[in-house]
C-alpha cells in the first residue's frame, strides 16, 4: 500500500474509533502511525486496540507504528461546597492544602511541589486558562492571590503554571505502571508528557531501556529553555501546542512551532505538530478554511508528522478528518512552492561517511530522474538520513528489524518495509529491485539509488552508494 503523502498522520483511537473496522478504515485513509491516550481508559481498554492493529499489519504486510501517550502529572484543584463558584476580577482568593470543600474565598490545591515552587508575582492558569489568578504571597503550604480574569470555576479544573519549573518527575506512579504494561504489550514509541528539562527525558529513556524508541512532548514554557538538549536525547519531538498555547501567548506559537521544527530538522529528528489541526471536524463533515491553512503551514514548515485527537478518538467523522487531512497534505505537497521552501531549508551534511553517502544519494536521484532512493538500514539511522535530506524522490526503508521498520513509518517520506539484509552485492540490487516494483515505485528498467553497508548486516556502516537498473523477476541468475 503505497502511500502518496510524504507527511504522515498520527491518529488518536478512542471511543469513535475502537472499532476493528474503523481502524482499517482509517489506516486505508492514510494513517501512518495510531495514538493511544493513557490519559483515558484502563490498560485492559488498550489491549482489543493493539491487537486489531497488528492482526491489520499482518493482514496488508505493512509496518504500523504504535504510540503509547503517558498521562503525565495532573495539577488540579480540589472541590467546591456546591460544586462551583463564580470569580470577580480583582477579588481575592486563596489556595491551600486543605481539603475541606472549597468556598467563595479559598480551595484546596493538593499539590505541594506547587507552593515550593511558587514566588509572587506569579500567574496561576485554572481551567485551561480561563481563570487568571496573580500570586501576591506564598509559603510552602499555601498562597493568596488576586483574581485577574474572573469567571465560573468548578471542581477540579486543571492548573497550569507558566514559567516556573516545577519540582515533579513527568512520570508518576500510574505512568510507570502504564509504561510497563505498553513496553510488554509491544508499543514502538513512548510519549513523554510534562517535559520541563532535558533530564526528564534521561530519566525516561533509562526506564524503558530500548525497549521503544521516547517521543518527547514540548507543552512546558520551560522544556524551551533546555531545547536543542531536549531532542538530541529524544528519538522523536512532538509540539503539542494546546498546553503551549495554555501557558505562553497565542501569538507566540506559530513562532516556536517553527523554532522547535527547526531544531528537529537540524538535529536529524522526527518532528510532529499536534493538537486542534481539524477540531471542527469532531462535529462538522468539513474543516474551516482556517485550519485546513493550520495543516498545510506545518506541511511547508517540514514536519515529518500531523496529528488528529479528538477528531479522530471521539468525533463524529474521524475517517472523513483523516481523509482531510490526507488530502491537505498531498495537495500542499504538489505545490512547486513547497518543494523551493525545501530546498531553500535543505542543511549541509555532517562530515561523516553515512551523511555524505546520503547527501550524494539525493544529488543523484535529482540529476538522474531516478524513480527511488532505497536504504537499507538496520537501527534506522540511515534512512533517516535520506529522509534528513527531503529528497524529490521516495526513499525506501530496507530493515531486517521490525522494531525499525515500524518506527520508521513515522518518518517524512519512508516507505518502511521489513525485508531480510541483502547477502551479497547481486542479492542487494535484487532485493530492492523487488520492493520497488511490488509497492509501485518503479518499472523495469527504471533507475533507482541503493544506499547500504559493508559487510552487509553492520549497523551504522554505510559506506556503500549504488545506481542500479530495476530488474523484472527472474531476469537475472545466479
Amino acid at each position: 500500500m503505497r502511500r502518496r503523502h510524504l507527511t504522515k498522520i498520527v491518529a488518536t483511537l478512542g471511543p469513535a474509533s475502537s472499532d476493528p473496522a474503523i481502524i482499517r478504515s482509517l489506516f486505508e485513509s492514510g494513517v501512518d502511525v495510531f495514538r493511544l491516550n493513557f490519559s483515558h481508559g484502563t490498560q485492559e481498554d488498550k489491549i482489543p486496540l493493539i491487537d486489531a492493529i497488528r492482526a491489520l499489519e499482518d493482514e496488508t504486510g505493512r509496518p504500523i507504528a504504535i504510540m503509547m501517550d503517558l498521562q503525565g502529572p495532573k495539577l488540579r484543584i480540589g472541590t467546591f461546597e456546591n460544586d462551583q463558584i463564580t470569580l470577580e476580577t480583582g477579588a481575592k482568593f486563596r489556595l491551600d492544602m486543605d481539603d475541606k470543600p472549597g468556598t467563595q474565598d479559598r480551595v484546596q490545591l493538593p499539590h505541594k511541589e506547587i507552593f515550593q515552587a511558587l514566588d509572587a508575582p506569579t500567574d496561576l492558569l485554572i481551567d485551561d486558562g480561563k481563570i487568571r489568578l496573580r500570586v501576591d504571597a506564598c509559603d510552602g503550604t499555601s498562597a493568596d492571590t488576586t483574581v485577574v480574569n474572573g469567571g465560573v470555576i468548578s471542581n477540579r479544573k486543571g492548573v497550569n503554571v507558566p514559567g516556573v519549573v516545577l519540582p515533579l518527575s513527568p512520570l508518576t506512579a500510574k505512568d510507570q505502571s502504564d509504561l510497563q504494561f505498553g513496553l510488554n504489550q509491544g508499543v514502538d514509541y513512548v510519549a513523554l508528557s510534562f517535559v520541563q528539562r532535558a533530564q526528564d527525558i534521561a530519566d525516561a529513556r533509562r526506564l524503558i531501556a530500548g525497549r521503544a524508541a521516547l517521543l518527547a512532548k514540548l507543552e512546558k514554557p520551560a522544556a524551551i529553555d533546555s531545547l536543542e538538549e531536549i531532542v538530541e536525547l529524544s528519538d522523536v519531538v512532538m509540539v503539542a501546542r494546546g498546553d503551549l498555547g495554555v501557558e505562553m501567548p497565542p501569538e507566540e506559537v506559530p513562532v516556536l512551532q517553527k523554532r522547535i521544527i527547526s531544531a528537529c530538522r537540524d538535529a536529524g529528528k522526527p518532528v510532529i505538530v499536534a493538537t486542534q489541526m481539524l477540531e471542527s471536524m469532531v462535529n462538522s463533515p468539513t474543516p474551516t478554511r482556517a485550519e485546513a491553512s493550520d495543516v498545510a503551514t506545518a506541511v511547508y514548515d517540514g514536519a515529518d508528522a500531523v496529528m488528529l485527537s479528538a477528531e479522530s478518538a471521539a468525533g463524529d467523522y474521524p475517517i472523513e478528518a483523516v481523509q482531510m487531512m490526507n488530502r491537505i497534505i498531498e495537495h500542499t505537497e504538489q505545490d512547486p512552492l513547497y518543494r523551493r521552501i525545501g530546498d531553500a531549508a535543505r542543511l549541509d551534511p555532517d562530515a561523516t561517511a553515512a551523511d555524505a553517502i546520503s547527501a550524494a544519494a539525493r544529488q543523484v536521484a535529482n540529476t538522474l530522474s531516478v524513480k527511488a532512493i532505497v536504504s537499507y538500514t538496520t537501527s534506522g539511522s540511515t534512512t533517516l538520513r535520506a529522509a534528513r535530506e527531503r529528497p524529490d524522490v521516495p526513499v525506501i526503508g530496507l530493515t531486517p528489524s521490525r522494531d525499525t521498520a515500524r518506527r520508521l513509518a513515522i518518518v517524512w517520506g519512508v516507505h518502511s518495509v521489513h525485508s531480510a539484509d541483502a547477502r551479497d552485492f547481486l542479492d542487494m540490487v535484487e532485493n530492492a529491485s523487488q520492493h520497488v516494483l511490488t509497492d509501485g515505485f518503479a518499472n523495469p528498467g527504471d533507475r533507482i539509488v541503493i544506499t547500504a553497508g559493508f559487510p552487509f548486516g553492520t549497523p551504522g556502516s554505510t559506506n556503500i552508494l549504488r545506481i542500479a537498473r530495476v530488474e523484472a523477476p527472474g531476469s537475472r541468475r545466479r
